[in-house]
């Protein structure tokens, strides 16, 4: 249960003439400030007194920390008419990544903590990984249907490579062939080949790895601490020669800043073997909006405003609209420009726009089934 009224202790950045904490841009990290959470009914703000004017003005090298998250259920349940799925597993909370357009930063919120730079730096990972799922999978009324991951943080993020709570995932569900698909673009997806080839050997698996941009320096910006676009794609090839069914994400679509790749993205995603390619169009939920308007006007400040506006005139006027069937794609002749250029690229490579083979669910074997059960 949330503790309302507590605020974790700020990341020292340097305060501004007024109180609060300072937007800046710091090497790694998404994020140019650090927002309380909106939950919080107390807040408390650094403010200069003027007599370490110097110490102030630094700014600090986040660490990142890691917590582990006894959350009971591992299984999450969505009823949303507009996403190709009802269950999901997110194994952590927070993403180290730092990509800013984020939409599941507003999620750090709810721990008390702030969606900007606490949500990169302060990742909480799943523990009973293994146990969690085994007893949900094998509840008397659990029907079998494809679980997704990396609908909200990448399930592979850095600190995979050493809590390897993914990796735990794909073993239970190979040992008890249940179909998933994986959204991602972290290339330590290249450590599980092993079970993921044999889970698409089983029909039972499907991945689509995200491509922003294919320009390195808006990359670095944009996803600090992701793979770049080049290893991205050289994913995308690894997991094709090992069988896996490939699609590419260009998410999001950011007017003026790397809508004019659609083309070519798509153009590198056929080359490299995918299969299929969707799109999202830019959300700003909650918090991410201030955040990325923080983070245009430190990055591009001369484009700020013609880019947000794109984003108002697809969103209804409003920095962004959540019903469903309009949050993924917007409205109006921006939305419908995106769309059929995507359209038409997808036609010109041969590629499949929903991107999302079907997966089997007829082999699924409950924990602590046998072949007798059948008699």
């Amino acid at each position: 249960m949330r503790k309302r009224g507590f605020q974790a202790p700020g990341l020292g950045l340097p305060p501004t003439s007024d109180g609060g904490e300072q937007a800046v841009v710091i090497k790694g990290r998404g994020a140019t400030a650090n927002p309380a959470s909106r939950f919080l009914l107390r807040h408390s703000e650094a403010v200069s007194d003027g007599w370490a004017a110097e110490e102030e003005a630094s700014v600090p090298d986040l660490a990142t920390e890691l917590f582990p998250d006894a959350t009971r259920r591992l299984i999450t349940r969505n009823s949303s008419p507009d996403v190709p799925f009802d269950r999901s597993i997110n194994p952590y909370k927070g993403c180290e990544h730092g990509c800013i357009y984020c939409f599941a930063r507003p999620t750090h919120a709810y721990l008390d903590l702030s969606p900007g730079l606490d949500f990169e730096t302060r990742i909480f990972y799943k523990t009973r990984v293994r146990e969690a799922l085994i007893e949900e999978l094998g509840k008397p009324g659990y029907r079998c249907a494809t679980l997704a991951m990396g609908t909200n943080t990448d399930p592979y993020q850095p600190a995979e490579k050493t809590q390897r709570v993914t990796r735990a995932v794909l073993e239970v569900l190979l040992e008890h062939d249940h179909p998933v698909s994986i959204v991602t673009k972290g290339q330590l997806i290249l450590r599980d080949l092993d079970l993921l080839a044999e889970l698409a050997r089983r029909e039972l698996v499907s991945v689509a790895v995200s491509v922003t941009t294919l320009d390195r320096d808006l990359k670095t910006r944009l996803e600090p601490r992701a793979a770049g676009p080049e290893a991205r794609l050289r994913v995308v090839e690894a997991l094709c020669r090992s069988g896996v069914p490939v699609a590419v994400m260009v998410a999001p679509v950011i007017p003026f800043l790397n809508d004019h790749e659609i083309e070519s993205i798509v153009a590198a995603a056929a080359a490299a073997g995918a299969t299929g390619a969707n799109y999202i169009l830019l959300r700003l939920p909650h918090e991410v909006k201030d955040l990325f308007r923080d983070w245009l006007a430190e990055h591009y400040p001369q484009r700020a405003e013609r880019i947000m506006s794109a984003i108002r005139a697809s969103r209804g006027g409003k920095a962004y609209d959540a019903a469903w069937g309009r949050r993924m794609r917007g409205e109006g002749v921006f939305a419908d420009l995106i769309a059929r250029r995507f359209a038409k690229a997808l036609k010109r490579h041969g590629l499949d726009g929903e991107h999302r083979p079907a997966l089997r669910t007829d082999l699924f074997r409950p924990p602590g089934s046998s072949q007798m059960d059948l008699f």
